[in-house]
């Protein structure tokens, strides 16, 4: 009730939820931030009306398997709070990154953002999961409350070099 609250008061009518945890410190982590901190924040989205959640999520939730899973769960979870948001009714997008970075690796550029459509990468017969730095990810994030081609849509997002930019409406336009 605190973000509906904030909300409301900023009449504010969008909202991104970028949360994480540190899952390897609190087994109840994911479950408490994850998904119910996400299911908490829909729900004070619903309440005010927003147009429009963006979500970001990680490459790996539609895969049990994953390595991350390990750490209590953490893509299940953050998978229940992406299914959460896809029933509400509001207008989203879901982002799933790669491997995030700060800045490039040293020797590297940023590369181009690459969109591909959901459980495209991770564990085969998947594509390779690649990494994406977090400015990156907040561009796609930007575009995503600007573009009518990314509404209700799940994308998946890393970086890759020595690759053409092509501009993000195009990318949500082919997804």
């Amino acid at each position: 009730e605190d973000v509906a609250r904030a909300m409301e008061a900023s009449g504010c009518n969008v909202l991104f939820v970028a949360t994480g945890t540190r899952a390897a410190m609190d087994p109840l982590g994911p479950f408490t931030v994850d998904y119910n901190g996400t299911l908490n924040a829909v729900a004070s989205a619903k309440a005010v009306k927003a147009k429009h959640v963006v979500l970001v999520t990680s490459i790996g939730v539609d895969d049990i398997l994953f390595p991350l899973n390990l750490f209590w769960g953490v893509l299940f979870w953050k998978k229940r709070a992406e299914e959460a948001l896809q029933r509400s009714g509001l207008r989203y997008t879901i982002v799933r990154p790669g491997g995030l970075q700060d800045e490039p690796r040293a020797g590297s550029s940023a590369g181009a953002i690459k969109m591909a459509k959901a459980d495209s990468y991770g564990l085969p017969p998947r594509q390779t999961p690649g990494s994406i730095l977090r400015s990156q990810v907040a561009q796609v994030c930007a575009q995503a409350l600007v573009q009518d081609a990314a509404f209700n849509k799940t994308v998946e997002i890393i970086a890759v070099e020595n690759e053409d930019e092509v501009p993000l409406p195009d990318q949500f336009s082919s997804i």
